[in-house]
């Protein structure tokens, strides 16, 4: 009886697995054919994209050599402007740079009144020599090479072209050539030079890699012209245009029309019937474009050969769902050697070994459901005590940061009375020894030395003063600060900056302050009047306090949703370690300095309450610099 529910048992699973598995496995190596050309396209695309990079970098990097030779030897030609001279600097550039072919030097007319009205120097490579010679008179003032950049008046690159010329020193082949005017101490041109790069060497650098067997590269100027294609029909007599034209592709037109605009990309274009992947970028310094074509056929030559191959792969993958499905009924009582596992490990302590709870409905389904309820119900117990000690744990940290807290508070409380009662107690006494010195020699003191006191005594007055109003000012925290704060009234910003200009005077009467304001005077902002100038007054009185006490700043300025308030000075600044907690209350940089180190705190706390921000410009280093930004609504 058990053999033959065993058997009914094997003959179910096997059924059930193969119906199951069949479908699966086609869907599967469907979508696997699918994804498996979308990442072959994808590879391609990066590998082009990648080549066409390296390309890049390598003709970035010969411009960029030839702009180098040419531009650190101008300067020679700038500070020395004579026939001798720029002989010597166009043999220079050639001579000391074996990647240049050729350079040359044109002035002006009648630059050289004794050399008539033209004069151009040349040196050209000539196999392992270098020759340089003064070039006989032509009319060169209209060739590309001296008027585009003189039109310019910058460094460019021009299109290749052949300079050719029988009889004459001049390079045999195709160059480039990149143009630099010169101008004189006086701001006038005086002079072009030319460094020219055959187009056989860009040519060279571009073709030495190809990613795929027919692959090639083509080069473009501004008017689509070719000037690098292996078809040499094409170079310089024919542009992408007239191609496209020629096949009637629209598509290679907007090919044409996305590389002379200067725009990197990819498209799948048709070209000359087969169809490619063409790879573009703009060839940064030039008004030149270089593209890798791709041929598709190259690029899928590796997805065509999986497609012959998928046919054994499905016979393959049905004989193994066969198999499979045999196997599957060895392992119907398989969660019974996991159970036997599982109970050797939870004997030996590890309480939480996760059992997997089965759906099924026979007796091993049902026993191995028991096991999972005995096993959490262990689990959980195990975890309890673990959850108790934790928290007795957390408790006993949380006990001991209150306490480290409390202590902290403690001396904080006490450092800050001690400190108050020293600054308060410092003003205090010199008012009253003063007020003693004024009283003992009422009548006896010159005027002018009566009136020092009296100015010593007023500005200790005001400081007391201050520390005072800053004290109750701070004691003003959380909902009633609000609702002081509240943005009722409508405040003209220049208005507000004058009023804390004149409180700051009032410590500080002879103190320069400049005050640079783009406000008009009609400007004005929601916010709260007093909170606003007591910020400012802060960052003021602080400017001047710490300052050289000559170069205090006030500038207000605007952007579009936003009035910005920033004050400057001169001064040793803030060393960087005060900076993260500058705002914070009872922060001093010198505990010695006169000061509760509340200011800062204050205006910061003020600022936030007022819808704006306060912060301190860190690139700024010849002293300090404060930003105050408040909302324009």
């Amino acid at each position: 009886m058990k053999l033959n529910i065993r058997r009914s048992l094997s003959t179910k699973l096997g059924i059930t697995t193969l119906l199951l598995a069949i479908p699966i496995f086609i869907l599967s190596l469907g979508i696997l054919y699918l994804q498996s050309q979308y990442i072959v396209r994808k590879t391609a695309m990066e590998r082009a994209n990648s080549a066409l990079d390296a390309t890049m970098q390598r003709l970035e990097l010969s411009l960029g050599l030839v702009e180098t030779a040419t531009n650190s030897n101008s300067w020679l030609a700038t500070a020395y402007p004579t026939p001798d001279s720029l002989l010597a600097v166009s043999r220079r550039v050639v001579m000391f740079n074996s990647h240049i072919s050729g350079c040359s030097i044109t002035t002006e007319p009648d630059f050289f009144p004794q050399r008539g009205r033209y004069f151009s120097v040349y040196t050209v490579r000539e196999g392992d020599s270098v020759v340089t010679a003064v070039e006989a008179p032509y009319e060169y003032f209209e060739k590309p090479w001296y008027k585009v950049p003189k039109t310019l008046r910058k460094a460019c690159w021009i299109d290749p072209f052949d300079d050719y010329n029988e009889g004459t020193l001049s390079n045999k082949e195709m160059i480039a050539s990149y143009c630099k005017p010169l101008y004189g101490r006086d701001g006038n041109l005086f002079a072009v030079i030319s460094t020219d790069l055959s187009l056989r060497k860009l040519n060279e650098i571009i073709v030495r890699e190809h990613p795929y067997p027919n692959s090639y590269f083509i080069m473009t100027g501004a008017d689509g012209r070719f000037f690098i294609h292996p078809d040499t029909t094409r170079l310089f007599v024919k542009t992408i245009f007239t191609d496209a034209e020629a096949m009637q592709q629209q598509e290679v037109a907007d090919l044409g029309r996305e590389m002379t605009a200067r725009k990197a990309g990819s498209r799948r274009v048709t070209i000359d019937g087969v169809s490619t992947v063409v790879c573009y970028r703009p060839l940064p310094g030039t008004a030149w474009s270089l593209a890798l074509v791709c041929p598709e056929r190259d690029i899928l030559k590796g997805h065509y050969i999986l497609s012959n191959i998928l046919a054994p792969i499905v016979i393959a993958g049905l004989l193994l769902i066969l198999l499979f499905s045999m196997r599957i009924v060895k392992r119907a009582i398989s969660p019974l050697y996991h159970l036997l596992d599982t109970t050797r490990q939870i004997a030996a302590g590890q309480y939480d070994t996760a059992i997997p709870r089965s759906h099924r409905r026979d007796v091993v389904g049902r026993l191995q459901n028991s096991f999972v309820a005995m096993q959490e119900a262990i689990d959980q117990r195990a975890k309890d005590k673990q959850q108790v000690a934790e928290e007795t744990t957390l408790r006993n940290e949380e006990l001991a940061k209150a306490t480290q807290m409390a202590e902290e508070a403690d001396r904080q409380k006490t450092a800050f009375i001690q400190n108050m009662t020293h600054q308060i107690r410092t003003p205090l006494n010199i008012i009253t020894g003063f007020a003693q010195v004024l009283r003992d020699s009422h009548g006896q003191m010159p005027e002018e030395e009566e009136k020092s006191v009296m100015t010593m005594m007023d500005y200790n007055a005001k400081t007391l003063n201050r520390m005072v109003l800053m004290l109750f000012d701070s004691s003003d925290t959380g909902f009633s600060e609000e609702l002081n704060c509240r943005r009722n009234e409508y405040v003209s910003c220049n208005e507000v900056a004058d009023s804390a200009l004149g409180a700051m005077m009032l410590h500080f009467p002879d103190m320069p302050v400049q005050v640079d304001s783009e406000l008009p005077d009609d400007l004005c902002i929601h916010t709260n009047r007093l909170y606003l100038m007591r910020s400012l007054r802060e960052l003021l009185y602080n400017a001047a306090k710490y300052s050289d006490r000559q170069h205090v700043r006030l500038r207000l300025t605007q952007t579009a949703d936003r009035v910005l308030f920033v004050v400057e000075d001169r001064g040793p600044g803030i060393a960087e370690e005060y900076i993260e907690n500058l705002f914070n209350p009872f922060v001093k940089v010198n505990d010695l300095s006169e000061g509760l180190g509340l200011g800062l705190s204050l205006t910061h706390r003020h600022i936030m309450n007022l819808g704006g921000e306060l912060t301190l410009d860190t690139d700024y280093h010849d002293g300090s610099r404060f930003v105050i930004w408040l909302p324009k609504k």
